[in-house]
């Protein structure tokens, strides 16, 4: 039959390659689609979130204030709590120290009984001051036996110092060798000894003293003066009790404002235009009463000091409800017959 289409085996092998390479091309197809489906869908998600967020915020900050106070801050942040408990802290820790004093703060020293000591006496000394040391040791602070009589009676003496800038070398060792000896001395081991640190010297003897020794007064002089040792312990004996005592021979005085000058004082424009010190105990010889001393300690880490010990300690007696004392017996210059000190 001439009219009928005839098919040949070579076109017969051509269709079926043909059909076999298309169904990869299909599937690839497909999947492509689904893919874009996809992407495109999760594009659009993203976009009404960010126009959600868009519209949230915007809302927002209309509502907000532009300017937040402190008390909207610490709402945001939480911390209303904690500003209360901190608050409750400071309060609690400024009436500790008014009181001159933190609960349990003060240590018991093993080297003296429970029984409470009239005075520490704390006599300044340096690394080259030994001959004064002589001369004291030889008129009239007592040694050995005597000593320990003293301390029986609730009178502590001893020689105070610091450390040398380069620990161990020959200077603390000289005066370990003649601690050793004589047993006198009451070492500030976190103090530098050096003539420009003498105002911090007063901080880490009367905050040392105060822990090692419970006594009703805590005394200064320097290792320069002379005293009538019974005199003196009389003076304290007639003032035992008293509470919150600053007792010295009185003074006030120019604050030297020219550097290279006797008695310089780098702060001096912290005392006005007249430039006149404070009323303040002479650092010859003066006394603190317990509750002072505590206070130092207490506060030490952020009281002020001064180019000299005796307006350092004059300028935090200001701070608090000392009763100033001026006692002339007390000034170890003057030619009063009654006095309990005098320079050597």
């Amino acid at each position: 039959m001439e009219g009928l289409p005839t098919t040949t085996k070579g076109d017969k092998r051509w269709r079926s390659k043909n059909l076999q390479t298309s169904k990869p091309s299909l599937l690839m197809a497909f999947f492509s689609c689904i893919a874009w489906l996809y992407v495109a869908g999760r594009l659009w998600q993203d976009a009404e979130n960010r126009t959600l967020l868009a519209n949230l915020l915007k809302k927002n900050m209309e509502q907000r204030p532009k300017v937040l106070t402190v008390e909207d801050k610490l709402m945001v942040l939480g911390c209303k709590d904690l500003e209360k408990r901190i608050v409750e802290a400071e309060m609690d820790l400024t009436l500790a120290k008014s009181q001159g004093y933190l609960k349990n703060q003060l240590r018991q020293s093993e080297s003296f009984s429970e029984k409470k000591l009239l005075a520490v006496i704390g006599v300044y000394t340096g690394f080259g001051s030994y001959l004064k040391r002589q001369t004291s040791r030889g008129s009239w602070m007592p040694r050995g036996d005597a000593l320990k009589k003293l301390e029986e009676r609730g009178v502590v003496v001893r020689f105070v110092i610091g450390r040398s800038a380069n620990r161990g070398d020959s200077l603390d060792r000289h005066i370990d060798e003649e601690n050793h000896r004589t047993k006198d001395f009451f070492i500030l081991e976190g103090h530098e000894e050096a003539q420009e640190e003498l105002p911090k010297k007063v901080k880490f003897f009367f905050s040392t003293a105060v822990q090692n020794w419970d006594a009703e007064f805590y005394v200064k002089v320097n290792d320069n003066i002379d005293i009538d040792l019974e005199g003196l312990i009389g003076l304290l004996e007639h003032r035992r009790g008293q509470d919150s005592a600053y007792v010295g021979c009185m003074k006030s005085g120019e604050v030297v404002s020219e550097e290279g000058k006797d008695w310089y004082e780098p702060d001096w424009w912290k005392f006005g235009d007249e430039k006149s010190y404070f009323q303040h105990a002479s650092g010859s010889l003066f006394i603190l009463s317990k509750n002072l001393a505590q206070y130092i300690n207490v506060n030490s880490a952020s009281l002020k000091t001064y180019a000299y010990d005796d307006t350092s300690v004059g300028s935090w007696m200001m701070g608090v409800k000392a009763t100033y004392i001026d006692d002339n017996r007390l000034c170890c210059g003057s030619i009063r017959q009654d006095k309990v000190c005098s320079l050597a």
